[in-house]
């Protein structure tokens, strides 16, 4: 049954979560989601009071819940005038305009943004305490502890859920406001989200430190076999594998849930990242000539008296697409790695009472099963958690529907005081360009472009992101549902990137358009008409993929 799970208009987000997830990820998506909106919505005058994740059938619907009686929506807006007043007298709305105004004046992204990339500022701290929580020693410690550690880092994982979006309220909010603003001079989106490209050094630092390693192997003349093979190759080769691996090999990098696998995981993956990994010096190089003349092409047609405006909001919007790619890696990918850890070793010690059937299973888990999980009374049981695996794996959801509930019209932007017009424009404006709307925008092997060349190669794809990395070829076409932001640790692998969900701000887009790589995403048949092994042309341009021949 796909029931609405709560009223209003839901919709689907399968650029997130494209299988049904976790039970202990639902618990930390429905509450860190909601609760990190919540505050920066107030913070930035926001005209509605947060973003919910609710869980249905194991899949995520999002509603943006109304800032006016969210729990009685209206499947009609009343006549205009009557809500144009109703906006203007409202308490709430009041305090949102005023806050909406010191926004627009103060620009506090810039706080947030230099706040984070600070020596001590919020990354550091944010690593240090991923660190520590993943330096535990996991075998050592006894049942008690064992159990208060894996608690604690649900618990971290949800307080994080929450900074990652309230960071998202920073780091998507002034390319919001460049998106929406270029509407009134008539540029689309589609021709501004390319003038961020090369705005996220975070996105290709692990290439640039993982091409490092594959110059010493080289320079070695050694063609390792595996990964071991490549550490022994030299002490200051191991020293940089060690160095990468203790900040990323805990990050579950395919997919936004505990049963991801992390880079550590997955050897022969860091391997053939490491032998593929390129020199784009010259790229990048082509590439910053070629950003110039489109930002000069689109510059050109914003009114002359409002360049400075455009100007200042494209910097601005550049400023911060580093935060928001540098954001999901540490705030969700890392945390969730952790959980993913601690679970394990619990799962290790139920196969050993007999209370699971692999260990695994303990990522079947609900939050409340957590803390009697290794004891036999408390224990949900084997023959369950397998069931709850085997469910999540086989269950059909390729027809869940986009939209679930009653209709939920959104008032008119007109009805709204210019400063909370110009805040809902951007939030719209985001929502939609991420793909979090629902909407279905284009059809067949048809989506939105990254790049500027047509590439041909043999697509592999998979359900299962981790399926399809580990028979990857270099050169190859990935084909994946979606992509997370650390999936820049192994994107090198892949000639083009082909995903079935997504828009022009997706994780999949904004990693393409950084490293350099052709992809089309928000493909809806990728998954059903691009069989695996076939020869196919990413057409980015065109926004299209072509069957060149079956595989």
């Amino acid at each position: 049954m796909w029931t609405a799970p709560g009223p209003g208009a839901w919709a689907l987000d399968r650029s997130h979560v494209n299988r049904p997830a976790t039970p202990i990820n639902q618990h930390i998506q429905s509450i860190g989601t909601a609760q990190g909106t919540r505050r920066v919505f107030a913070e930035l005058g926001a005209p509605v009071e947060s973003l919910d994740f609710r869980f249905v059938n194991g899949l995520v619907y999002s509603r943006v819940r109304p800032l006016i009686r969210p729990d009685n929506p209206s499947a009609t807006l009343p006549p205009l005038p009557l809500l144009r007043l109703a906006v203007r007298l409202h308490p709430a709305m009041r305090q949102r305009r005023r806050a909406a105004e010191r926004m627009f004046d103060e620009r506090p992204w810039r706080a947030v943004v230099a706040e984070w990339h600070a020596p001590g500022g919020r990354r550091e701290r944010l690593e240090a305490t991923n660190l520590a929580l993943q330096d535990v020693p996991l075998a050592e410690l006894d049942d008690a502890a064992l159990m208060s550690h894996a608690l604690r880092t649900v618990e971290h994982a949800v307080e994080q859920f929450d900074l990652h979006f309230w960071l998202h309220g920073y780091d998507l909010g002034p390319i919001g406001m460049l998106l929406f603003g270029a509407q009134r001079w008539g540029i689309s989106p589609a021709e501004v989200v390319p003038l961020l490209e090369g705005a996220s050094p975070s996105t290709s630092s692990a290439e640039r430190t993982l091409r490092r390693i594959r110059e010493a192997v080289d320079a070695a003349g050694v063609t390792p076999a595996t990964l071991d093979h490549l550490r022994g190759v030299a002490p200051e080769v191991d020293a940089d594998v060690s160095a990468f691996l203790r900040l990323r090999g805990r990050l579950v990098f395919s997919r936004y849930d505990i049963d991801g696998l992390t880079l550590a995981e997955a050897p022969e993956v860091v391997l053939a990242t490491i032998l593929a990994a390129r020199d784009d010096a010259g790229r990048a190089r082509a590439a910053a000539e070629a950003l110039a003349v489109r930002t000069a092409t689109v510059r050109a047609r914003v009114p002359a008296a409002e360049r400075d405006d455009f100007d200042r909001a494209l910097t601005e919007a550049r400023a911060a697409m580093d935060l928001r790619d540098d954001n999901g890696p540490n705030t969700v990918e890392w945390p969730l790695g952790l959980i993913r850890l601690a679970l394990l070793e619990v799962g290790r010690r139920m196969v050993a009472r007999g209370l699971a059937e692999q260990a695994e299973h303990a990522l079947e888990l609900t939050p409340d099963e957590l803390a009697g999980a290794l004891e036999v009374a408390r224990s949900p049981g084997a023959a369950e958690l397998a069931g709850r695996q085997r469910w999540r794996r086989t269950v059909d959801v390729d027809g869940a529907p986009r939209v679930l509930g009653g209709p939920e019209p959104a008032p008119p932007l007109t009805v709204l005081p210019d400063a909370l017009a110009r805040v809902a424009g951007m939030i719209q404006m985001v929502i939609a360009e991420a793909g979090l709307d629902g909407e279905v925008r284009s059809s067949g092997l048809r989506g939105f472009g990254v790049g500027s060349t047509t590439y041909r190669g043999t697509a592999r794809l998979a359900d299962s992101p981790e399926a399809a990395l580990s028979i990857l070829e270099p050169g190859e076409v990935l084909v994946v549902p979606c992509t997370t932001p650390a999936f820049n640790l192994v994107l090198s692998l892949a000639g083009a990137v082909v995903t079935a969900e997504g828009g022009s701000l997706s994780h999949a887009a904004v990693l393409a358009r950084e490293l350099g790589i052709p992809a089309v995403v928000g493909v809806p048949r990728a998954l059903h008409d691009i069989p695996d092994g076939a020869t196919v042309e990413v057409d980015p341009v065109a926004g299209e993929v072509r069957v060149v021949r079956a595989g």
